[in-house]
């Protein structure tokens, strides 16, 4: 009796851990996709609603298996081992670094440092023990250096994420700068991430610390792909509200042609869903999605960070494992895609001599309008 009783429970137990991690299956219109699941539909004329319904229910269906498989992949994984040959061009002639950079970007307080975490979590089995330091119970906390993380927590990873400082809504124009800086000159671990704004004690104490954490021994890294972390809990509020300006900054970053890789969108994460409503939730990423000009269920992903007592997602919620681990493995696919050929000496030749006749078509233009205006004060006199 006593075994039927906790096998009841357990039942119930599952169900409800089931529907939690499985929140989209309170939403309208659910049961007619299970119908069209099926009736085998013809994709192209499904609803962005629907097919946004269709790729969850995917997201479920293989993530118990799927997960393990992943991890697997990426735990093996080399820098260089998605590599396809184009172009008639040899693996060895191509400049592959020996460890790919993934850039998380976003506003402050889209999660990114909860991110960073939820990877230790999932793909480093660190289990609960934090590596980034979040805002998440610090008032004015932010992240003032781009720091590293090997989220693998292994010698031989192949890849590498780095956490960086979120950005402000009312300063686009200066976010978009620093992060053409970033994806032009590239970055390494510890380095600054000063503001303009930012408090002069702040400024000061930082200052002193600056010579010994951000040294020139660390290795400057290419960004070899970049992912985009939304809050879409703030986004859809703001919206609900009148204001468009978290949905403009965020269409303005992600649209940003620095970040496009190998004619690649980056890949965009929402966190923060589980303070919506279901169908608040699912509205709130088809409007940004719209916004985007992307696709609902093509390099989007919902992934929750914590769950309700505070903790990393992981066992509890398979759905937003499998989520963030496909994430991180398409963005592996994403930086090996966008490897260049070695540069030659002829390269470099041709480059130089093109700056050269840049320079010398310089001067000829500056001398053309001295003796222009020269001319011009001539004929006055």
């Amino acid at each position: 009796m006593k075994s039927q009783v906790s096998c009841v429970v357990d039942e119930d137990d599952c169900e409800s851990c089931r529907l939690a991690y499985c929140w989209w299956r309170t939403a309208a219109k659910f049961d007619e996709c299970v119908k069209l699941t099926l009736d085998f539909p013809n994709v192209s004329i499904l609803t962005p609603r629907l097919r946004l319904l269709r790729e969850l229910e995917r997201l479920a269906l293989i993530a118990p298996d799927g997960l393990i498989e992943l991890r697997h992949k990426l735990i093996g994984y080399r820098s260089g081992d998605f590599w396809v040959p184009t172009g008639g061009i040899t693996k060895e002639d191509m400049d592959i670094p020996p460890v790919n950079t993934i850039l998380l970007v976003g506003f402050s307080g889209s999660g990114k440092s909860s991110l960073i975490n939820l990877m230790y979590s999932i793909l480093g089995r660190s289990g609960l023990i934090p590596f980034a330091r979040t805002s998440s119970g610090i008032s004015g906390y932010t992240t003032m250096y781009l720091e590293e993380h090997n989220v693998l927590r292994s010698m031989q990873s192949g890849f590498c994420v780095y956490d960086s400082r979120g950005f402000d809504y009312n300063r686009t124009r200066e976010a978009l700068d620093e992060l053409s800086c970033w994806m032009s000159e590239g970055i390494h671990h510890n380095q600054p991430c000063f503001r303009y704004d930012d408090c002069r004690t702040t400024m000061v104490d930082d200052a002193e610390n600056i010579g010994t954490r951000s040294s020139a021994q660390f290795v400057q890294r290419r960004v070899n792909c970049v992912m985009v972390v939304a809050n879409i809990a703030h986004i859809y509020k703001a919206l609900k509200a009148g204001d468009f300006k978290p949905l403009e900054a965020i269409r303005q970053l992600f649209c940003s042609p620095a970040l496009r890789k190998s004619n690649e969108n980056p890949i965009l994460i929402l966190t923060h869903g589980d303070l919506l409503s279901t169908e608040e939730r699912i509205d709130g990423r088809l409007k940004i999605c719209e916004s985007l000009r992307i696709s609902v269920t093509n390099g989007v992903y919902d992934i929750l960070c914590l769950n309700e007592y505070g903790f990393a997602v992981e066992e509890s919620d398979p759905v937003s494992a499998y989520a963030l681990t496909e994430a991180v493995y398409r963005a592996v696919l994403i930086s090996d895609r966008g490897h260049y050929p070695k540069k030659k000496f002829w390269d470099v030749a041709l480059l130089m001599l093109l700056w050269l006749l840049r320079f010398i078509g310089f001067c000829f233009g500056f001398l053309a309008d001295v003796f222009s205006n020269l001319g011009k004060h001539k004929l006055k006199m």
